[in-house]
Parts: structure tokens; sequence; C-alpha cells
């Protein structure tokens, strides 16, 4: 089929705005899936996904549609909404020339909606210089109009004032009962370009070579890493030689072909298509995200192809140490890890010992939603059982010497009088919410401790609260404290900021007199006190009971600065006696005591994984 006849698009917005719900009727429209396979969020195919209602992971997929006589090939990759998930949106616009923008009729345009159409935009340079060199063609879509409570026109016309356009342009649809989705498989057939070879190189009397993007992979036992690509120049056959540019790995084509949505094996692939190849690669490290793959070069041909711009690297900057309960695991975990950042470049993780966990990985993540589910995939799909560190964003430490040092984790705090100063990330956040709602917001924002800048409107009756705060303050569940607050009308989207000048201590906790090095924390100085008494009394609330009464402290530098007590079982040793003496009780009730005092001497109690998730979440 020719070029001009393909259309590469993505589908973007704000979390619960309809992509996936989307994505199935153009799934129904086009005849992709046979209906008796048909499932509400058919792409979303990780069970999180559907537990949650929420899509994880970019999802590339390829339909056949017939318009005005012609045969069409669109190609599909559907996106998450969540803003910690925003890199895999820019991964996903790396590999099209059009995306749907679709906003929500009875929520109106969120602080994703802002931020997704922000990283489109920045998408569309000149040929050469980005990856794919095309331009992002943006198609304005209100959906859910079939709710009761949908606020049609008034999303429409915050939409056509922040694209420019006018509000006919903008598609009015119900993803759900499929009412005119038609409409926007004709304006993505007649608006979106079709791909084209990068004219910098065709210049150059080069355009014949074969590149293609790797904008995601996953790892199989059999055909080893399959990367999904999106061709950019040439083609290239089953079974033909390749080279990975940026690890110089060359390997041999084992299965090439499309998603529809499963591994469609074909002879070739060529320019303009999005499809997959699988490597034969066993080493999961070799092949990243944003790598050019190429046919193997002859040391004559070397250097006779550039490779593609590929991505910026997302730079964790939440931290938290993943450690195996069972030690035996660690080679698992390492495993284990190692599969899951193959398709999720911004997982980082290196190896750490500490002395009361054994070996273990601090792991840098995109925010606390990141680490809840990377943890649940290491419990579900490898069957590892985790101790979880509280989350913590990356600090900057100067020493009496003035050198500067990051810490990553509590585990890596200093002595105090070995500081000279310290810093910790600041970032910009926007919270985007009806203006009848902004007095509760103002109060939670405050609370952060950091700059109130302004406030925008996008319409009388909704605003946007830009505030400057420190990162921590973000990580400590702030979005569920909005939407709580909001009654789920608010949302929020932040960007980094940089380092600025802190006063913080390192909080310990104690259980039953040992130091649980997982639940050590940074904190503000001047929050020390209430984050102790908040944590030992969450910790009272989730770990079971003992045989013997456990103390739960909070220290700061050796000092106790806040306690609670879990309260032994007790049973009733002389509850079978009737009658008789009262001294033979009491020397049953004698004899329990001291072996309550021995246990606790002796004892030492378990944190649960389930606990470590529930300290973190609060």
């Amino acid at each position: 089929m020719s070029q001009e006849n393909i259309r590469n698009f993505s589908i973007i917005a704000h979390i619960d705005h309809g992509k996936s719900t989307l994505a199935d009727r153009l799934l129904e429209l086009t005849g992709t899936i046979d209906p008796k396979r048909m499932m509400p969020q058919f792409l979303d195919s990780m069970d999180l996904e559907r537990e949650r209602g929420i899509t994880i992971k970019l999802k590339a997929i390829r339909m056949n549609y017939i318009f005005q006589g012609e045969k069409y090939i669109l190609n599909l990759v559907d996106t998450p909404g969540h803003v910690d998930f925003s890199y895999e949106v820019s991964r996903s616009l790396e590999a099209v020339e059009g995306a749907i923008l679709l906003v929500d009729a009875t929520q109106g345009i969120q602080a994703q909606t802002l931020a997704n159409l922000k990283l489109a935009k920045e998408q569309n340079y000149p040929y050469g210089e980005s990856a794919c060199g095309r331009q992002i063609k943006i198609i304005p879509v209100v959906n859910k109009i079939d709710s009761p409570i949908a606020k049609v026109e008034e999303s429409v016309e915050e939409l056509s004032n922040l694209l420019n356009v006018l509000p006919d342009e903008i598609i009015k649809i119900s993803a759900k009962d499929g009412t005119n989705v038609i409409e926007v498989l004709k304006r993505i057939i007649k608006e979106v370009p079709p791909p084209n070879s990068n004219h910098s190189y065709a210049s150059e009397g080069r355009s014949g070579q074969f590149r293609a993007l790797i904008f995601d992979s996953e790892y199989d036992s059999f055909k080893g890493v399959v990367a999904f690509v999106r061709v950019v120049d040439g083609e290239i056959s089953n079974g033909e030689k390749i080279e990975l540019m940026a690890t110089k790995t060359s390997a041999e084509v084992k299965e090439l072909g499309y998603l529809n949505p499963g591994f469609s094996p074909q002879q070739k692939i060529k320019t303009g298509d999005i499809g997959y190849i699988a490597t034969g690669i066993k080493e999961p490290g070799k092949v990243t995200a944003g790598d050019t793959i190429i046919k193997l070069q002859t040391p004559a041909t070397k250097g006779a192809v550039q490779p593609l711009p590929g991505y910026q690297e997302p730079k964790p900057m939440v931290f938290a140490s993943l450690y195996p309960e069972n030690p035996d695991d660690f080679a698992a975990l390492k495993v284990a890890l190692g599969k899951l950042k193959l398709n999720d470049p911004a997982l980082v993780f290196e190896q750490e010992m500490k002395e009361a966990l054994g070996r273990g990985f601090n792991c840098g993540f995109l925010g606390t939603l990141h680490i809840e589910i990377i943890s649940e995939r290491l419990q579900r799909e490898f069957g590892l059982n985790l101790v979880i560190s509280t989350p913590s964003v990356v600090y900057k430490i100067y020493d009496q010497k003035g050198k500067e040092v990051f810490i990553y984790s509590a585990a890596d705090w200093p002595e105090p009088g070995t500081i000279k100063s310290m810093e910790e990330p600041w970032v910009s956040l926007e919270v985007i919410a009806p203006s009848n709602q902004m007095g509760r917001l103002m109060e939670i924002l405050k609370s952060l401790k950091g700059n109130y800048l302004e406030t925008n409107y996008l319409s009388p009756e909704r605003a946007i609260i830009v505030f400057e705060t420190p990162l921590r303050g973000i990580i400590a569940n702030l979005y569920d404290k909005i939407k709580t607050a909001s009654q789920g009308y608010a949302s929020m989207n932040y960007k980094m900021l940089g380092f600025r000048p802190a006063k913080l201590v390192k909080l310990e906790i104690l259980i039953a007199g040992k130091k649980e090095e997982a639940l050590s924390r940074i904190v503000a100085e001047d929050e020390a006190y209430f984050e102790g008494k908040r944590v030992v009394e969450k910790l009272k609330d989730v770990l079971p009971p003992q045989m013997f009464s456990v103390a739960l402290q909070a220290a700061i530098g050796g000092k106790i600065i806040a306690r609670e007590t879990i309260r032994a079982y007790m049973k009733d040793v002389a509850g079978y006696l009737y009658g008789g003496d009262i001294t033979r009780k009491n020397k049953l009730r004698e004899k329990q005591k001291k072996g309550k005092k021995l246990m606790k001497q002796k004892g030492r109690v378990n944190v649960p994984t389930k606990a470590f998730l529930e300290i973190f979440r609060t």
C-alpha cells in the first residue's frame, strides 16, 4: 500500500476523559477486533489497568479502513493520562503525525490536557530536527456529550480559545455510545498528514538507508527483546542483520510485523509503518527506548547512517528502596527490574546494601503512583514479596569543605555536624478547579509552605492556581488530597524548577526498640514532630498485635519525639479455674507476665509489605 494512505495518530487527554473508550469504538468501527473478543478498555491488557480504570502503558495497534473507495492504514498509539506517566505520552508523540486532543464535557479542560497539548506542540519541529521529521496535527474532540451533567458548549468554548480555532472545528462525540465517532475517523484521514522520509538525509542521497526509532519494547523468552518501532526511512526484511546504534549491539531479525493487536508477522516493514522487530537479544539492557535500529554496517559503510535524535531521558526525582522479603530472591528481583525497565525507561535502579534488610535496589520513579504500579507488577508478574522504603525526593547536601553530595534515600543522610548547607527540589504546580472550590484548595496548597504566584481564569466558572512548592509536598499524596477537597473536580500538573535552600532533618522510626531503616525519612525541621506522631499513629493502626506489647517511636538524632504502644494479645490464663484459693490464679498470671517480658526482650516484629505501602500512601 502507498505511504500516502498511512495515518499514524495518538489519543491524548487527562485521566478518565475517555481515551480507552474512544479507542474501543475506533477498533469496532474499523472491524479490527472480532465482536466476540471485544471488551471494555480492550487495549488496557494489564490487570492493574483494568482494576484501576487507568492506562499505564502506551499501546499501539494497526487498523484498516476504507474511505471513499480507498483503503487506509490507521496506526493508533493509545497513551496514559496520569501525571506520573506523561513520559509515555512524549514517546508516543514521537511516533505519530497526528493527535486527538480529547476533553471530557463534564469536566472541561484539565491540568493534563494542557500538559499533553504542550508536549504535542513541542514535537512540531522542522524536518531534520524531530526524530520522525513531521508536524503534529491536533484534532480537538469533546467527549461524553451524552452525560446529563455535560457542559458541552462551555467545553467547546474553552477548547476553541485554547487552540485558537473556530468552535465548528471541534468534534462533539460520545465514545460510550459511538455518537459522531465516525467523524473522528474521517478527520484523521483528511487532516493527519501521511508519514514522510526524513528529507534532511534524502538531500544527502541516503534516503534508502533503513532507520527505525524504538519507542517501546518487551521481553519474550523465545524471541528475546521485542522492539516496538516507527520506521522512519527505508525498509527491513525478516532474517536481515541489524544494529542498535546507541548500544552498538548487532543481532538478526527473528520476526517482524504489525500490531493488530497481537503480533502479526510480515515479510518486511517499510517507511511510515509502526510495528515490531524481534531482535533475539537476551540482555534487556541492550535495547533502549529512543535508540535507532539500522541494518548492520560493513567497514565500508560505517558512519553512512546517522542516528535519530531519540528521546530526552526522563529524570526520576522520587526514590524508594526495594528489598526482597526473602534474601534468596535478590537475583530474581534484579532480573524482574531489568525486564520492567524495557518498557518503562523512567524506572532507574542501582544495587544497595543495608544491614537490617540485606541486598536490594535503590530505585528512581516519576511519582508515588509509579512506585505503586511497579511494586504491584513485581508482586503479580514475578511473584516477589517486597519491603519498600518510604519514598523520598533527591536532596543536595554541601559538606563543611563545600563538596556537593546527592542524597537519594534517608539511609544516605550524613551526620548533622558534617553538613554545611542543604537544598531540595522545587516545582511549579498548576491546579485547575471550579472557582467556588478555590478556598479549600488554597488551604491545602498553603500547607505545602510554598509561594503563591497567580490565579488565571479559563472561564468565569473555572480557574488555574499557579503555585511554587517543594517536591516533597507533591509526593505526600497531594493528588488525592486535592481530589477529595474538590469532590473530584480539581486536577494538577507540575514541572521541575531546580534546587532551593532548605532546613531538613532525618526522622527515624523504631519498632520494639529496633530501628526500621525502611521507614526512615527526610522531613522539614519544623514539621518533624507532627510527621513523627502521624507515622507512629498510622503504624499502630496497620501493624498486627503481637504476643507482647510493642513500642512505636519516632526519633531525631537519638531523641524520642513521639511514641505509641501496641497492646499485647492477652489470654485469661486463670479463666478455667473456679473457686479455690486466689493465690493459685495469681501464680498463673505472674507466670504469664514473666513470659510476656521475656518475649518482649527477645521478640522481633516483622513488618508486612502492605504496612509499608499503607504508610507511604498517607
